[in-house]
């Protein structure tokens, strides 16, 4: 009796621990009908797990609108902080039941939410809840593969982004600069960076800089030099996981973002996002490196800006050898395997990533979108059209120089290293190259831990 209970109990401990791992269902099956889309009698009610950047936005102004058409689902949006967000989106995919039926990722999050065995394939398990006209076709590839991982669906793009080139066609007509254009190097981008250091209003003392970007330790610094890298056609890993950047292009590519800061502003080696986006909307800084998305609060939200409409221009990031740069930060959202409301969850998504959805939420939330019908079709509103034009430049950029941060379920682990050193080079405590070598060797053995073969 003695053994059988003993066995009985490991049973039911690997019992939980499978449970845990989000591979099973969990308690709570999900109804045969998805749960359906509610009635005015019995409405369906989901909650969504997003960032607190966009999360009120979307409660307030988002869901409203998604309820003229579906107004028998009711969305409750939690916003949750950036450097939150992860851990508790993993704690929701391994738990027993589903609090939240709509999880939301950043770009390179995706494979390790999706390991965890919680979120549902959209192609092909809620295929049955698809509407006929959602045309996956019509999804840049780009965007789409963001939410892709070990042949699976488990994302659409809600909110997609690319870090970009803002500049400032005043400033730049003031130091008598050609604007840049997709062709632009960087080699002319530090020439002409040297004449957008001036004094604008003549007092004899420098009042505006070239440039605002990342500088200082966060997860995101290393995508400005990373972006050098790839645009020199070189790559942070290879194909099976092999650190390839600790070498001349590498090196090269960090010493570029540590140049900028000869023509920042002082104190320009703290930024991270608020302030270089800050002294661009002042008319500080003649060009900004940051995430497209804050594109409509800098050149058209008077409450959030001090330029107009026509002095801010937009471009991919200066070219390398292979072509120009950007760098995809793709926000993605999936369905909880375990909800028992799938069928409303991906309704409000597949709304959401509809070319309507895209439509109104380009014209009124200044989202980017990731359907090429709406990039190459009429903008709803005027504003967007060259920011349409930068974003399928970029999206090419992106697709040909794989142009995004690694796809693993180390991802995180892997930037925070690539953070880190990348702020001791930026802050003099390193040289570029010592820089390099020490995150590729932190990086292999991070991944050696792992199970990589290094």
């Amino acid at each position: 009796m003695r053994r059988y209970l003993r066995l009985a109990a490991t049973a039911a401990v690997f019992g939980l621990a499978v449970t845990a791992c989000g591979s099973s269902g969990g308690d709570a099956a999900p109804a045969a009908d998805g749960g359906g889309l509610g009635t005015a009698q019995n409405p369906v009610a989901i909650r969504v797990l997003a960032n607190d950047a966009f999360a009120k936005q979307w409660q307030d102004q988002l869901v409203p609108e998604f309820n003229k058409k579906y107004p028998n689902i009711k969305v409750t949006v939690d916003g949750v902080p950036y450097n939150d967000q992860l851990a508790k989106s993993m704690l929701e995919l391994t738990g027993p039941t589903a609090t939240y039926d709509v999880v939301l990722g950043d770009d390179p999050w995706m494979p390790q939410l999706a390991k965890t065995g919680g979120l549902a394939d959209l192609k092909t398990d809620l295929a049955k809840f698809t509407d006929a006209g959602y045309d996956w076709d019509d999804i840049n590839p780009a965007a789409l593969a963001a939410g892709e991982w070990d042949g699976h669906q488990y994302g659409v793009p809600v909110r997609s982004n690319l870090l970009l080139m803002f500049y400032n066609r005043s400033l730049y007509k003031k130091a008598k600069v050609d604007e840049p254009t997709a062709e632009t190097t960087w080699e002319q981008y530090f020439k002409d960076a040297a004449k957008l250091v001036q004094d604008t209003d003549g007092d004899g003392k420098t009042d505006s800089w070239a440039v605002g970007t990342y500088f200082t330790k966060d997860p995101l610094t290393p995508t400005i030099w990373q972006t050098v890298l790839n645009s020199d056609g070189g790559k942070l890993l290879d194909e099976n996981l092999k650190v390839q950047f600790d070498n001349e292009t590498g090196v090269k590519a960090l010493q570029t973002q540590i140049d900028m800061l000869k023509y920042a502003p002082p104190g320009a080696a703290t930024y991270q996002f608020n302030e270089p986006l800050e002294a661009f909307r002042q008319g500080k800084v003649a060009t900004m490196f940051m995430w497209g998305s804050v594109y409509k609060g800098t050149a058209i939200d008077t409450a959030t800006t001090t330029l107009k409409e026509d002095e801010v221009g937009i471009t991919t990031m200066p070219a390398g050898s292979t072509g120009p740069g950007a760098h995809r930060g793709i926000w993605t959202a999936g369905v909880a395997k375990k909800s028992t409301h799938q069928a409303a969850a991906w309704t409000f998504l597949q709304w959401t990533t509809s070319k309507e959805g895209e439509q109104w939420i380009g014209a009124n939330l200044g989202t980017f979108p990731a359907r090429n019908s709406t990039l190459t079709g009429t903008p709803p509103t005027p504003w967007l059209k060259p920011v349409y034009a930068a974003i399928s430049a970029g999206y090419d950029a992106v697709a040909k120089g794989q142009m995004w941060r690694p796809r693993l379920p180390e991802s995180d682990a892997v930037q925070q290293i690539l953070a880190l050193q990348t702020s001791r080079a930026v802050s003099g405590q390193a040289t570029a190259q010592e820089a390099i070598h020490q995150a590729a060797a932190d990086i292999s053995a991070l991944l050696k831990s792992k199970g990589y073969q290094q």
